[in-house]
């Protein structure tokens, strides 16, 4: 049984707060979200906009813009004091496929803070009410629209970056693949982070983790059963819709991946990487020791947590200043 599997250790510091969050199940009873919690994990959600914004200088507008299945909101931050020809940052929140919004998009704001980005983030339709590819139709048609407009928003259009969190990172790396394939915007960098790339949890880290951490496999049978029905696991799934399933990744802009050695997605987001290697590609991967699945939000002052978040910005950094005119 998958339980009896050894698994990493949760790194102490950083696990304290979950350790200790009200109804946390640290038993061996498998536990995660189901369509009966679904309802009381959506009212969780994120933190709103009130509590995203405190103590940031930035501002914030919705835009409305049309799509073949609908009007799509995207939430625009703009830093208050603007530099010219900004970077970008397109950012598609996590929460499983199920739940989450816009204002989902702190990790994008704190890594925009540096360089002066403008982010945009889409409230894309969730499942299982919109089953794929609802969710990744929204994001391009939004990561479209901000390619589109991103003179009139101040940002530079050859400095796009690509970027998402958990669900949001497959998300993120579907669309990229979608717009290497189908045609679109360049690109200049994808940052994927605890991505949920793989529908057929067949890796040993998808076993070792049904109790005891934020996101268990239940919960991550039930995003991806919510998006795909009953074609989970089957050959009729696309790698549009499941990222980890492609077999190259040739083409890809410059990525960062990032993951924790106790996260049910740790083999899958390594697995990606080495894909991307194996194509020649450009690649950054870290696994954290002891991360487990939202360690950083959950205790952003572990040294774990502060170590991770530096690493990103560095990246970041050091990619803009490279594709900087």
């Amino acid at each position: 049984m998958a339980d009896s599997l050894n698994r990493p250790e949760l790194d102490p510091e950083s696990a304290a707060p979950w350790l200790a969050f009200p109804g946390n199940v640290l038993d061996r009873t498998p536990t995660g979200l189901s369509m009966e919690t679904l309802s009381r994990a959506r009212s969780y959600g994120p933190p709103g906009r009130e509590t995203l914004l405190a103590g940031r200088q930035i501002t914030d507008k919705d835009v409305e813009i049309p799509t073949p299945n609908g009007q799509l909101t995207l939430a625009v931050f703009t830093p208050e004091e603007q530099v010219p020809n900004a970077p970008g940052i397109y950012w598609i929140h996590g929460a499983g496929l199920v739940a989450g919004d816009r204002y989902g998009a702190g990790d994008a704001l704190d890594l925009a803070q540096s360089p002066g980005a403008v982010v945009v983030s889409p409230e894309y339709r969730l499942a299982p009410e919109h089953p794929s590819p609802a969710q990744l139709d929204d994001c391009v048609a939004g990561l479209l629209w901000f390619a589109d407009h991103a003179d009139e928003l101040g940002v530079d259009p050859t400095r796009l970056i690509l970027a998402g969190g958990s669900a949001g990172a497959g998300l993120a790396a579907a669309a990229a693949l979608r717009l290497r394939d189908e045609g679109g915007p360049v690109i200049s960098g994808l940052i994927l982070l605890s991505p949920m790339l793989d529908d057929r949890m067949t890796s040993v880290s998808s076993q070792q983790f049904t109790y005891g951490v934020p996101w268990t496999r239940m919960s991550n049978e039930f995003g991806w059963h919510s998006a795909l029905g009953d074609r989970v696991g089957t050959d009729s799934v696309s790698i549009y819709e499941a990222p980890g399933r492609a077999q190259e990744l040739t083409g890809l802009p410059p990525t960062f991946i990032d993951v924790g050695s106790a996260d049910l997605f740790r083999d899958e987001a390594v697995a990606f990487a080495s894909t991307i290697w194996a194509g020649g590609g450009n690649a950054e991967l870290h696994v954290w020791p002891g991360g487990y699945h939202g360690f950083e939000q959950m205790a952003p002052a572990s040294a774990l947590a502060v170590k991770a978040v530096a690493a990103r910005k560095q990246w970041l950094d050091q990619l803009l200043a490279d594709t900087k005119h």
